[in-house]
């Protein structure tokens, strides 16, 4: 078209809309062209060239106020410039996938808050075939532990994983659970104390505990709102777990009590 092309057949030949040209002309990363003598302006083949630098630019991540001075440079800073800009936009993807990670795992509750490995000690928990409401209450002691004692959360994990592989701790951990239809004083739980500490008695290395654990002035507290959680809910599993500490305690195991 000798005449040149209007706002609109530019913008349509480039892929862009009218106000996005005006936006360019306005930043002064397009400059406008000249009227002709009725009074429109007519976009030629070093305008268009032009926009379509600046679309593809724009496209690729590039800041708008970064284009200008980068359509301007020398080849050698031009790619320098786009190494920084393809720097900077594997760092937002990284984020975004991370992000869409973290959203992935909130759609399954409070494993946003727990590592893959502790994820996986839940769903063999649910494979075993131990209640929705025993699992639950150990999801959140998970997540109390990596909270609130993290020095020992690894260890905790490790505790666990044992104990799934061994059938027979797998029916005592069940036992126990069943234990809170008990009354508190049943002799049945003292018994069972016994056989669980008994059994947990038998890896001694994962029943000690750090010493800049140890050493802590709450190192108690914390360790109680964990290994305590939901205790109030049922008070045979309170005696259960006291006499299973009184147990490892007389044992030699120096477990943080008040």
């Amino acid at each position: 078209m000798a005449g040149g092309l209007t706002i609109g057949q530019a913008a349509g030949f480039v892929g862009v809309t009218i106000k996005t040209v005006r936006h360019y002309h306005r930043l002064g990363l397009v400059a406008e062209p000249e009227r002709d003598i009725s009074g429109y302006r007519r976009y030629g083949s070093a305008d268009l060239l032009r926009l379509v630098q600046v679309r593809t630019l724009a496209g690729a991540g590039v800041p708008l106020a970064e284009i200008r001075d980068l359509l301007d440079a020398g080849p050698e800073r031009f790619t320098a410039a786009l190494d920084d800009v393809h720097h900077r936009l594997t760092e937002q993807i990284e984020e975004l996938i991370a992000r869409r990670d973290m959203l992935h795992r909130l759609a399954h509750g409070d494993r946003a808050l727990l590592p893959d490995r502790a994820c996986s000690v839940l769903d063999r928990l649910a494979d075993l075939g131990f209640s929705p409401d025993y699992v639950a209450g150990q999801r959140e002691a998970l997540v109390l532990a990596r909270a609130l004692v993290p020095e020992i959360f690894d260890t905790f994990l490790t505790r666990l994983e044992h104990s799934l592989d061994d059938p027979e701790s797998v029916e005592l951990t069940k036992r126990g659970w069943d234990a809170r239809s008990w009354e508190p004083d049943d002799p049945r739980i003292e018994e069972l104390a016994s056989t669980l500490a008994g059994k947990l008695l038998t890896n001694r290395t994962l029943l000690a505990m750090p010493t800049e654990f140890r050493n802590k002035s709450d190192a108690a507290s914390r360790y109680g709102l964990v290994n305590h959680h939901r205790e109030d809910q049922a008070p045979s599993i309170a005696r259960l777990n006291a006499l299973v500490e009184a147990n490892l305690r007389a044992a030699g195991i120096d477990i943080p009590h008040h």
